[in-house]
């Protein structure tokens, strides 16, 4: 369990308010506890199993098989593991890092994240595996979070590992939107954009979802294997088009785009035995979040969950908002989504970083303010930090070391600004993933 001391940055620890920040974002973490948030929705009476409400008897039910795909699967798959108990079960679970206990009947196997790897192509092939020849009487439930993208992948005939890999990278590199690279995600593989409901048709399947995605579309989080997609393979090619990638990727991904089968779509009848469940999401962290805030003493303040594009134009736009308010102090505004990096050099960070550097100018000289964007997950970008902490003092603070923000900024390197004022976010990982918040305090 992650405690509030974890938060505790240098800023943090010497501020006045620090430990009551500290609180209100552990508050946000444990909200969307994985185990806790698969218990919510899903309780055991004798031989029924109620999903939200929606009943199956165990005891009508043939085989069992269930899937843990993302970064919070492992929690996920051992508290309905628990609720199984009695029952055989055989599962599988894909997440990002080998959990300390697997559950009695299931295979692990771990895999590449942000980037898709060797693993992630056997973890498709397995899941594939697990569900094939299932028949009507059988379940497969599912247990998908974020990361499952690139945690497991089957591509179709045609586009290889190292083709997808090109294309992420590619994806990532020139600041795609999340939405946009699932899209594409979901036309290259045989199991994402619900082509694991079809290869696991006519069983039952039932998706218990923990969403990392702005506004919780089914189709975009782990890109929904168990979801109709609502996309085309045209849609697909326009992105690579507006991203001017259509001469930089492998022609393989360009073929398989232009010949591949359509995926499943909304109203077919294969989602008539299909029920999709979200658990948790960026909004319920930010609920529990503003109740948190309001115990302290601070005035909540909801942003919505849909802040999304250039984490430094959102870090600025959001760091006009804070200067400008108008709320009784001391407030809390509270923002989620998830914003983009577009790579200009080789620098260390993530998105959160960034946004918060990008704030430390704005916010420069100020009194009685505090930004903190922080990564659910406690993992931003490819670094050990989840995200930091920016006052008013913090740009001062960086010319007594010599350190100019947009100069770290022009080479995308925030992780290392931060880490030399002491102000990087090191929860460690949640266990959980719901995009991004960002809290603006005014004192």
């Amino acid at each position: 369990m992650i405690l509030p001391e974890a938060f505790l940055t240098h800023t943090l620890r010497h501020h006045p308010h620090g430990k009551a920040v500290a609180r209100i974002l552990c508050a946000a973490i444990q909200a969307v506890e994985p185990g806790a948030a698969v218990r919510r929705f899903v309780q055991r009476e004798g031989n029924s199993l109620f999903v939200n409400g929606q009943e199956y008897r165990l005891d009508e039910i043939g085989r069992i098989r269930v899937l843990g795909l993302g970064k919070a699967s492992a929690a996920m798959t051992s508290s309905l593991a628990d609720l199984l108990s009695g029952h055989a079960t055989r599962g599988l679970l894909i997440p990002k890092q080998a959990p300390v206990q697997l559950p009695s009947g299931f295979d692990l196997q771990p895999g590449g994240h942000p980037i898709p790897d060797e693993n992630s192509l056997s973890a498709g092939q397995k899941a594939c595996d697990l569900t094939n020849w299932l028949c009507e009487s059988d379940i497969l439930l599912c247990l998908l979070s974020g990361g499952g993208s690139a945690l497991m992948t089957l591509p179709h005939p045609g586009v290889s590992l190292d083709d997808l890999r090109v294309l992420t990278a590619s994806l990532l590199g020139c600041g795609a939107r999340v939405d946009e690279i699932n899209t594409l995600r979901r036309h290259l593989d045989q199991l994402k954009g619900g082509g694991l409901a079809r290869l696991a048709s006519p069983a039952r399947v039932v998706s218990l979802i923990l969403s990392d995605v702005v506004g919780n579309p089914l189709e975009a989080i782990a890109s929904g294997p168990t979801a109709p997609d609502p996309s085309t393979r045209e849609e697909a090619l326009g992105i690579l088009e507006k991203y001017a990638l259509l001469k930089k990727i492998p022609k393989t991904i360009v073929s398989c785009l232009q010949t591949a089968p359509e995926t499943p779509k909304p109203g077919e009848m294969l989602f008539e035995r299909m029920q999709n469940v979200i658990v948790g999401s960026n909004a319920l962290a930010a609920e529990s979040a503003q109740r948190q805030a309001r115990s302290e003493g601070f005035s909540p303040v909801w942003l919505g969950d849909d802040w999304q594009g250039e984490a430094r134009e959102v870090g600025r736009e959001l760091s006009q908002r804070l200067k400008s308010a108008s709320e009784a102090r001391p407030f809390c505004l509270v923002a989620g989504g998830e914003t983009t990096v577009t790579l200009r050099e080789g620098g260390r960070g993530g998105r959160n970083q960034e946004l918060a550097l990008a704030s430390v100018r704005e916010l420069a000289g100020m009194d009685d303010v505090l930004l903190v964007s922080l990564a659910t997950d406690g993992e931003d970008g490819p670094t050990d930090a989840a995200g930091a902490v920016v006052t008013g003092k913090t740009f001062q603070r960086g010319l007594e070391l010599g350190l100019v923000p947009e100069s770290f900024l022009n080479k995308n390197d925030s992780y290392n600004y931060f880490h030399e004022l002491d102000d990087l976010l090191k929860p460690g990982p949640t266990g959980t993933n719901v995009n991004d918040l960002i809290f603006c305090f005014g004192f």
